[in-house]
């Protein structure tokens, strides 16, 4: 099943083509900096009964006039098919567009991505016809930048970096280092690499961390960035929304009662203490910790 966060993984080269020169050096292939990247269609198909696509097709042309097919697929689990499969590709589009093709996998984990640096050969025992070896990028080779002035130098790169160590246990300097780096840009890049990132992460719980930090104004101060405009957006309405998707997130059922006195309050202070809260809360109480329990009127007692 293709998922968003299997989609940004790929995505993000049609998007950002500047990201290929910095892989392409991670992996030591050798790309100009100054490179025209076309999107084609990943449509592998021949035949009608059977359907195959790659995940992103880019036709690149170096600097030095050097052409030939970028294939890029996200990988999130061994799949014994897919060695045929990407022998396939290859073939398919250097027989299509008569350019030599490489093959590009994104892993999130290491074990994937050991696997997929194959090689998958193709043949009989004693003669191989075919040999694929993909360029694999995953959490042993993808960089890691803690550094938020070196995140801020390439956005695109730090993003696809978080993603790629997305399930590390200690993802936490280098998601703080891409929110301190977003604070100092316009808001629609912001937001875009927010967004970007937070669909990169798939079902993780650095995914549960980076919404924390969005969800807070630690990283944008006073500037009208992405986090203000959710988190103050309609000023005490925002905020009391933005508590109870919160809460939500973290598994926490709302009582009506709850619920009501959340969505009343209108004092700002309260609000952002509540919110404050709500980022470590495991029980709706610990939102109203340190204060005298209020009196509540069911429906059983009218």
């Amino acid at each position: 099943m293709v998922t968003s966060s299997h989609e940004a993984a790929h995505r993000i080269f049609q998007e950002r083509p500047e990201l290929l020169s910095p892989v392409f050096r991670v992996l030591g292939v050798p790309l100009p900096e100054k490179s025209d990247v076309e999107v084609l269609t990943g449509d592998a198909t021949e035949f009608r009964p059977l359907e195959r696509r790659v995940d992103s097709v880019l036709r690149i042309e170096s600097s030095d006039g050097t052409k030939f097919l970028l294939a890029i697929e996200a990988q999130g689990r061994r799949d014994p098919e897919k060695a045929a499969s990407w022998t396939y590709y290859l073939a398919f589009l250097h027989a299509k567009y008569d350019l030599p093709a490489l093959l590009l996998v994104v892993c999130r984990d290491r074990a994937t991505a050991k696997w997929a640096t194959g090689p998958f050969r193709t043949g009989i025992e004693g003669w191989t016809a075919l040999s694929t070896h993909p360029l694999v990028i995953g959490p042993d080779n993808a960089p890691v930048i803690t550094s938020a002035a070196e995140a801020a130098r390439n956005l695109a790169l730090a993003t696809f970096a978080a993603m790629t160590h997305g399930k590390d246990r200690d993802i936490t300097p280098i998601l703080d280092a891409l929110a301190t780096a977003l604070g100092s840009v316009e808001l629609d890049t912001a937001e875009y690499f927010s967004e970007l990132l937070e669909l990169g992460l798939g079902d993780t719980q650095a995914r549960n961390t980076w919404r924390n930090m969005m969800s807070v104004g630690t990283y944008f101060p006073g500037r009208g960035t992405i986090v203000e405009e959710s988190y103050l957006k309609g000023r005490t309405d925002g905020r009391a929304v933005t508590i109870i998707d919160i809460l939500g997130m973290r598994g926490l059922t709302l009582p009506d009662g709850v619920r009501e006195r959340i969505t009343s309050t209108t004092d700002e202070d309260t609000l952002i203490q509540w919110l404050e809260r709500a980022l470590t809360a495991t029980a709706v109480d610990d939102l109203f910790v340190d204060e005298p329990p209020r009196a509540t009127t069911s429906s059983e007692d009218a």
